[in-house]
């Protein structure tokens, strides 16, 4: 079956061509931002932030429901009630938490007016093009539930781009 839009501009799955770049985030449908997520599992990485300089480490230390072969979240759909803390990122919310964004990450590039990354399966068709690429998590992270909290630092990382 073609991925081809249909007549009126939209994909088989709900998707209008280039939208990134011609609707504003706040018009994008749930299909659209949903297919912004390129997979990386970067953002389910819990983070360190210095108190002085605001600055944030990312942590090879990830979410508990975080998959570590899929970088997908095991139970997106209802993670809140095992990680009520989880931040539920919108067109509203994505200024106030830009600052813990990956750099990679589409929502980010978009809100700052960027194209995505050649990489992003947007542009190739294939969900596994981030790890083809080397930006993903795949097999990088540690559960928190196996970490304490004091070894973190002991696990800060540079992100991959």
């Amino acid at each position: 079956m073609s991925d081809a839009p249909k007549p009126g501009g939209i994909d088989r799955n709900g998707l209008r061509p280039r939208f990134w770049k011609t609707v504003p985030m706040a018009k994008l449908t749930r299909p659209e931002w949903e297919a912004l997520c390129d997979g990386c599992g970067k953002c389910c990485l819990n983070k360190l932030e210095d108190e002085d300089t605001g600055e944030v480490a990312l942590t090879r230390v990830a979410c508990r429901l975080l998959d570590n072969e899929t970088c997908l979240c095991a139970k997106y759909p209802i993670r809140h009630k095992f990680v009520p803390e989880c931040i539920v990122l919108t067109p509203k919310t994505i200024q106030d938490n830009m600052y813990w964004l990956p750099q990679t990450c589409a929502y980010r590039l978009v809100a700052e007016g960027r194209d995505l990354y050649p990489w992003h399966p947007l542009l190739t068709g294939d969900p596994d093009s981030p790890h083809a690429a080397g930006v993903t998590m795949r097999g990088q992270t540690l559960s928190e539930v196996e970490v304490n909290d004091d070894d973190w630092e002991n696990n800060i990382i540079e992100e991959p781009t």
